[in-house]
């Protein structure tokens, strides 16, 4: 039986450029952003896989003439990590919501975090990939702490209780998200020491 391929580039190009399209289909982007939680727990996530696909498909040739600029994934995160900080400020999203050149920017900072992460994750090993969650994730408890417990609206064009829903949901999804990088971490640590370990006894008297 002949095993399923991998999705090839072209149709992974065309699935970013399907969704690209329907995120900018004017009923479905105000539809996501009227309302702070999809805002920036749908809408965001959403444009992040759009980019995540766009890498995905990019070929070989681009890959090689990028990755000199992103050693080890440390470029790659860290301007993710500053691009999401800026992206959870609350003034960006009111402007993103009256002007149009903003609206533009922020969805092309997103693409380029889901593409950044793409070509950095694997490349940046569990050092690299522990020091850029040890920085997103306490922002991502700090921002959800603030719009959760901020007794004024930080955001003029959402509702306070949609504002302290999103907070809420910040914080257990940055907790989830720390607790599955955790377990991922000891589980490969743990496949790396048995992949070692009959090496290691097989170099010693008495154990055969």
């Amino acid at each position: 039986m002949k095993m399923p391929s991998h999705p090839s580039r072209g149709a992974l190009a065309a699935m970013a450029a399907a969704l690209l399209c329907l995120l900018a289909w004017p009923g479905v982007r105000h539809g996501l952003e009227a309302s702070m939680t999809r805002h920036m727990l749908l809408q965001y996530p959403l444009l992040m896989l759009a980019g995540y696909l766009l890498a995905t498909a990019l070929p070989g040739r681009w890959l090689a003439r990028l990755n000199p600029w992103n050693a080890h994934g440390i470029s790659g995160l860290f301007a993710t990590a500053v691009m999401l900080a800026i992206l959870m400020i609350p003034r960006v999203l009111d402007l993103a919501l009256v002007d149009w050149r903003i609206e533009i920017l922020k969805c092309l900072a997103l693409l380029a975090c889901g593409a950044a992460i793409r070509l950095s994750w694997q490349a940046a090993g569990l050092l690299v990939q522990g020091f850029f969650l040890g920085n997103v994730l306490p922002m991502m408890v700090v921002a959800g702490n603030l719009y959760e417990t901020s007794p004024v609206r930080v955001c003029n064009a959402y509702l306070l209780d949609d504002q302290a829903r999103l907070g809420q949901m910040l914080v257990w999804i940055a907790a989830a998200i720390a607790a599955a990088w955790f377990a991922w971490l000891v589980r490969a640590l743990m496949r790396r020491d048995a992949a070692m370990l009959p090496g290691d006894m097989a170099g010693k008297p008495g154990l055969r």
